[in-house]
């Protein structure tokens, strides 16, 4: 593999983080400097629409509560189109379940106050580019040791990332990318103790984009919106919020038209039904039942890919 060309590479030091630009192409790689595992909270915007930026729901959404090596960083609807992809991960013990930590969690559960926290040091970091406290997003957590317990109850484990270990991103458009030094020391977050990173980024290489090719993800999809979609125009500047005299509303959709199909089934195929009806965990009626099993079916296959359902529809 040719050897990437380094571009920028700064130390992060405990209790602080950096706002870089990070190119369509370019390759971000935060490392572990310490002795011991070291979490990092991670924003990233849009550089030229900072509304369109990470989001944690539809990222768990699409890969789970520990996103790794070969997925993607989504924003959030509308753009709702990945933003970033992972290219390596020697931990994969990442997270998107936690929210990132604040004062008040220092000061309510400790009586530390104030304390070093992600979210006052996302806000500084971002003041760099004109963004503010309000602008700090919920954070995907790199090399952040998470589960949850046969109760649902979410916990975080000790961090497993050691000396040398790291993890890299490339950006699928321009981003602003904003790491931070986790601030949680009183946790095992951090291994309850706080420690520099490195942060680098690099140029990217054609390999670096060619595992992704093909993915049904990077499908442009009629329902991504870009800014210039937005029905507001221009897009809304103030804060203040108040009722537009001449709205007239335009839902989706609206209103919901139900057609009914008829389905012609085999005896055997309705001896199945009706003894799936009878259990009364997937509807009351055939026509409830139907409905669950045809979307199931139908999301496990895409999830196979779109040419897979195709295939799966022509047979």
């Amino acid at each position: 593999m040719t050897e990437r060309r380094l571009l920028y590479e700064h130390i992060m030091e405990p209790a602080t983080g950096k706002a870089v630009e990070l190119l369509a192409g370019q390759v971000m790689r935060l490392e572990q400097i310490g002795v011991a595992g070291q979490c990092a909270d991670f924003n990233c915007f849009n550089l030229h629409d900072y509304k369109e930026c990470f989001h944690t729901g539809r990222t768990r959404h699409m890969h789970g509560m520990h996103p790794t090596t070969g997925d993607f960083l989504w924003s959030a609807p509308p753009r709702d189109r990945p933003i970033a992809a992972i290219i390596t991960d020697t931990v994969g013990t990442n997270d998107v379940l936690y929210p990132r930590c604040s004062g008040l969690l220092f000061e309510y559960q400790f009586g530390v106050d104030p304390h070093t926290n992600c979210h006052d040091i996302q806000a500084e970091a971002q003041r760099e580019y004109g963004l503010t406290s309000d602008d700090v997003h919920d954070s995907f957590n790199f090399f952040m040791h998470t589960g949850v317990d046969q109760a649902g109850h979410p916990y975080i484990a000790e961090n497993v990332a050691k000396h040398g270990d790291y993890i890299e991103i490339i950006a699928l458009i321009d981003l602003l990318a904003v790491p931070n030094v986790c601030g949680a020391d009183t946790f095992a977050t951090s291994s309850f103790e706080l420690k520099p990173l490195r942060l680098a980024i690099y140029e990217g290489l054609p390999e670096d984009l060619a595992q992704f090719e093909g993915r049904p993800e990077l499908v442009k999809y009629r329902s991504q919106l870009t800014t210039e979609d937005l029905a507001a125009q221009p897009i809304k500047a103030d804060r203040e919020l108040y009722k537009d005299p001449s709205y007239v509303p335009n839902y989706v959709n609206y209103p919901i038209v139900l057609t009914d199909v008829p389905v012609n089934l085999s005896p055997e195929h309705q001896t199945m039904l009706d003894e799936l009806v009878a259990t009364g965990e997937f509807g009351e009626t055939d026509a409830e039942v139907l409905r669950y099993v045809f979307f199931s079916w139908w999301i496990v296959n895409y999830m196979k890919g779109p040419k897979h359902l195709d295939q799966v529809a022509e047979d």
